[in-house]
């Protein structure tokens, strides 16, 4: 209890920890959002293989002094459309030219920065730095937010409909691989945008968690976005009370956090849950018995 008091005091004191809670909550709330799409249409490995693509965009960015958000998007917007032209122009399936090209881009990531010697850097960028965020970070992933933000409610109904079925997507005339594709953008902003936070190497799980754990709790995709909002901010808020408290590196105690949501609600959730099934397998059991 009284490390918690001092964490809030020591937010109410250091202009740095008030920068970087205010990150944390804005990528778990952008991180929640896209999450939810990346899961509903099995594309987790999409995912996966975007955040580790934007490595050499990063070392790159490095190497020519310019902001790493513009080096990581182009590698990361680069990565998505290899893999899909891979996957359309072959009879290689999207898993394994998703698999191809995301180790590719990340051995380039690491040849790359190894040429840029910047060692420290590096670990920072594995497994993110949340407490070091500058005010072009904060700034960056406001925009990115505003953005994801502007995404999903601008084209809620499509995404609704290509998440579900995009077969009847395709009849009904949208544009589904255009939809694919910002898709692919508006993900690969938030990627590079949650490196500071939690790292390459765990962003995936920002992305996949909190949405995973919301989907279930809720078949409704407005309140899944919502919930997994919700755990993602306080998958991010904890990991970073953690993180001052212990220190502790900030991408891993945010992410164990989340991991740690997802294993209450597989265990107590109404849908899908442990329990429950638990708890109806011993009541079959009782009236086969009685």
């Amino acid at each position: 209890m009284q490390s918690i008091t001092t964490f809030i005091a020591a937010l109410g004191k250091y202009d740095f920890l008030q920068s970087a809670l205010i990150t944390a909550i804005m990528v778990g709330v952008m991180s929640g959002i896209i999450g939810s799409f990346i899961i509903l249409r099995g594309m987790s490995m999409m995912g996966d293989a975007i955040s580790h693509a934007v490595l050499p965009g990063v070392a790159v960015a490095y190497m020519l002094g310019i902001n790493v958000m513009i080096g990581a998007s182009v590698f990361g917007i680069l990565a998505a459309g290899l893999i899909g032209f891979v996957a359309s122009r072959s009879k290689i399936k999207t898993d394994t030219s998703i698999g191809i090209v995301f180790s590719a881009f990340y051995a380039l990531g690491f040849i790359l920065i190894s040429l840029a010697e910047s060692s420290t850097n590096l670990h920072h960028i594995l497994f993110g730095n949340i407490l070091a965020v500058s005010d072009t970070d904060m700034m960056t992933t406001t925009v990115v937010l505003g953005l994801v933000i502007l995404f999903v409610v601008f084209f809620y109904k499509e995404l609704l409909i290509t998440s579900f079925d995009p077969t009847f997507a395709k009849t009904y005339g949208l544009k589904v691989q255009l939809l694919h594709y910002a898709l692919m953008l508006v993900l690969t902003l938030v990627t590079v945008s949650a490196l500071q936070t939690v790292g390459i190497i765990l962003v995936v799980a920002m992305l996949i968690t909190p949405a995973a754990t919301a989907f279930l709790w809720t078949e409704r995709l407005a309140i899944m976005l919502g919930l997994s909002a919700l755990i993602g901010v306080l998958s991010s808020v904890v990991g970073l009370y953690l993180s001052y408290t212990f220190n502790w590196a900030s991408g891993p105690a945010i992410v164990l956090v989340a991991a740690i949501f997802f294993g209450i609600s597989f265990i107590v959730s109404p849908k899908q849950a442990l329990l429950p099934t638990l708890w109806k397998g011993q009541a079959a059991a009782r009236r086969v018995t009685a």
